[in-house]
C-alpha cells in the first residue's frame, strides 16, 4: 500500500468509511477537502454489474453536465467546404480538413476533442485512427462528434458535454465540475451523469447494474456514495 502524507491522512480522517453519503453531502464534503492551491476537478467513479470482456455489455454515452465542468475545452474540428465557417463561428480553436489531418498526424495535439464531418471520416479514419483512437479522441457518432452540424457539435462540447465509458475492470471515470462549484452545481451534475449512465445500462448486464459509487476531488480521498435508487 502507498504511503500517503500528513496533509492527505489528516483530510482521510474526516471521512467516515462506514457511512454511505448522499450527493449533497459529499459535495460539501469534497469541497472541504479540495485543499490544494489550484481549482481541483471533482470527479465521480461508478462500478458497474457489468463484463468488459464482452462487447454488448461495454458503456458508453455522453451527457450535457447542466453546469459545464469548469474547464476550457479546446476542440479541433476537421471539415471542409462552408462547414469551416460555421465550425469558427461556434468557437472551434482550429479548423482544417486534409491539412489539419497532417498537422495532427505529425504531432500536433494541442485540443481536446475532435469533431468531424461524415465526408472526412475515411481519411481520418485511414490516417489518425491509431493515434487518436487509443487517446479516446477519434470522432465517433456514439460520442457525438461525427455529423453533418458542426456547430452544434461544438457549441455542445464547449458547453459541457462529456462522454463517459467504462475501463477495462467496468468502472466509469468521469468529472462533474470543480471543487469551485457552489454545492448544488455539483449535486445537479451529478443526478445528469447518473441518469445517462443509468439510461445506457445494457440489456445484456443482469444483476445489480450500480454496485458502488465514489466522489473525489484531484488531490483529496474518495467519499463514499448511497445509490438509493440502485439499478437492478
Amino acid at each position: 500500500m502507498p504511503k500517503h502524507g500528513k496533509r492527505y491522512n489528516a483530510l482521510i480522517g474526516k471521512v467516515d468509511r462506514q457511512k454511505l453519503y448522499n450527493i449533497d453531502e459529499a459535495a460539501a464534503l469534497v469541497k472541504e477537502l479540495a485543499t490544494a492551491k489550484f481549482d481541483e476537478t471533482v470527479e465521480v467513479h461508478f462500478r458497474l454489474g457489468i463484463d468488459p470482456r464482452k462487447s454488448d455489455q461495454n458503456v458508453r454515452g455522453t451527457v450535457s453536465l447542466p453546469h459545464g465542468t469548469g474547464r476550457s475545452v479546446r476542440v479541433a474540428v476537421i471539415t471542409k467546404g462552408d462547414n469551416v465557417a460555421a465550425a469558427e463561428g461556434a468557437g472551434a480553436d482550429v479548423v482544417g480538413s486534409e491539412d489539419l489531418i497532417e498537422r495532427i498526424a505529425g504531432g500536433f495535439m494541442e485540443f481536446d476533442a475532435v469533431v468531424a464531418t461524415p465526408d472526412m471520416m475515411a481519411q481520418v479514419g485511414q490516417k489518425l485512427a491509431r493515434l487518436l483512437g487509443p487517446r479516446g479522441l477519434l470522432p465517433n457518432p456514439k460520442s457525438g462528434t461525427v455529423g453533418p452540424d458542426v456547430a452544434g457539435m461544438v457549441s455542445s462540447l464547449k458547453a459541457g458535454r462529456i462522454e463517459f465509458r467504462n475501463d477495462k475492470t467496468g468502472v466509469v471515470h468521469a468529472p462533474i465540475g470543480k471543487a469551485s462549484f457552489e454545492n448544488g452545481n455539483l449535486s445537479a451534475n451529478y443526478q445528469a451523469l447518473l441518469s445517462a449512465l443509468e439510461g445506457a445500462k445494457p440489456a445484456s448486464a443482469k444483476g445489480l447494474y450500480l454496485r458502488s459509487a465514489y466522489l473525489t476531488s484531484t488531490m483529496g480521498p474518495s467519499i463514499p456514495l448511497t445509490l438509493s435508487a440502485q439499478a437492478q
